[in-house]
């Protein structure tokens, strides 16, 4: 789930690194590209050092032969060998495009230091029909506005407060999606995230969903658990954590349960009947719960309604994941159009 805000003193650490940076940020950072250099696009998110969503960008990125840098308030939060190249608010390099992927503080506050550069919208996360209430300060900049499906554009549409046509481009999770072999009593859990940190919120439910998991061990299911990268890995070590994405993981799973995400619809095309853990505290759009075969609000449910879990339809599946395949290549079209001179 995408960083809400937490209140002031999260919003003065990301408001702080960027007003130290200065107007030295503004001049390094604008559009006019340098003769030969690569063409460079900065993205923004709700989680500050959440790069996971920024990496399946790159393969295609590379083709083109574009640089995709990541900013970020300090390099605290960016692990050893990260692959996403990442920026810290002093040493912004020379850039085309300014992508944000939702309208936070973090977002917001790049978006107030580089009003040169030429600027999209773009979803990665899910977001709520709500509008953020930091929105109205850069919305009127906005070249284009991508999601990922038809529903998730209805949903970005409120967040981001417009009444404007929004590119439809698919999720590049699924540009290289596994063949569906599963095993036979195999159960992927897809975690959360427990605990809030500095880059980003938690979800209600892990209770619900550690409880599920018993019950489906139990019943002499195999639990291979996904694990989403800012979980607590200790919750669920007395299980096969697996040592790939949760969407390759995907492959070897008869059913997957958990807490409904952004991965939720990735999962469904790759065929795995899903079954949703819900909380009255959580929060969920209509178009992550279309994907679950069934939804549970009580750990005694989870052996029937994952043995009875069936995929969704395709009429499903497009309206929330999108068009699948060559997502990647259709979203840095946009982003070429609107703003990337090659």
């Amino acid at each position: 789930m995408e960083f809400k805000d937490h209140g002031l003193s999260r919003r003065s650490l990301l408001v702080g690194a960027l007003s130290a940076a200065g107007v030295a940020v503004l001049s390094e950072a604008a559009p006019a590209r340098a003769s030969g250099r690569a063409a460079r696009v900065l993205i923004a998110t709700n989680e500050p050092w959440g790069t996971y969503h920024v990496a399946p960008l790159l393969p295609e990125a590379r083709r083109l032969g574009w640089e995709v840098v990541q900013l970020v308030p300090d390099l605290a939060g960016i692990k050893p060998g990260d692959p996403v190249p990442v920026a810290t608010p002093d040493r912004i390099p020379p850039a085309d495009l300014l992508v944000v992927t939702g309208a936070g503080d973090w977002p917001a506050d790049c978006a107030a230091r580089l009003p040169r550069l030429p600027m999209i919208a773009s979803s990665l996360a899910y977001q709520l029909p709500v509008e953020a209430p930091r929105a109205a300060e850069f919305r009127s900049r906005l070249r284009a506005i991508t999601a990922s499906s038809p529903a998730e554009a209805k949903v970005f549409d409120d967040y981001l407060g417009t009444r404007r046509p929004i590119a439809v481009v698919g999720t590049p999770q699924t540009d290289d999606l596994p063949r569906h072999a599963p095993e036979p009593g195999t159960v992927l859990v897809l975690t959360s995230v427990t605990r809030s940190s500095q880059t980003g919120g938690s979800a209600p439910g892990t209770e619900l969903l550690l409880a599920a998991a018993e019950r489906l061990a139990a019943a002499g299911k195999h639990i291979l658990v996904g694990l989403h990268p800012r979980e607590d890995r200790s919750l669920w070590e007395r299980y096969e954590i697996s040592s790939v994405p949760s969407v390759q993981a995907a492959a070897r799973a008869e059913a997957a349960i958990g807490i409904p995400g952004t991965v939720f619809p990735v999962v469904a095309a790759v065929g795995v009947p899903l079954v949703g853990c819900t909380d009255p505290r959580l929060r969920i759009p209509e178009y992550l719960l279309s994907v679950c075969s069934h939804t549970i609000t009580t750990p005694d449910d989870a052996v029937t309604a994952v043995t009875e879990a069936e995929p969704v339809s395709r009429e499903v599946l497009y309206e929330a994941v999108g068009p699948i395949g060559g997502s990647a290549r259709r979203l840095l079209k946009v982003w070429r159009k609107a703003g990337v001179r090659v």
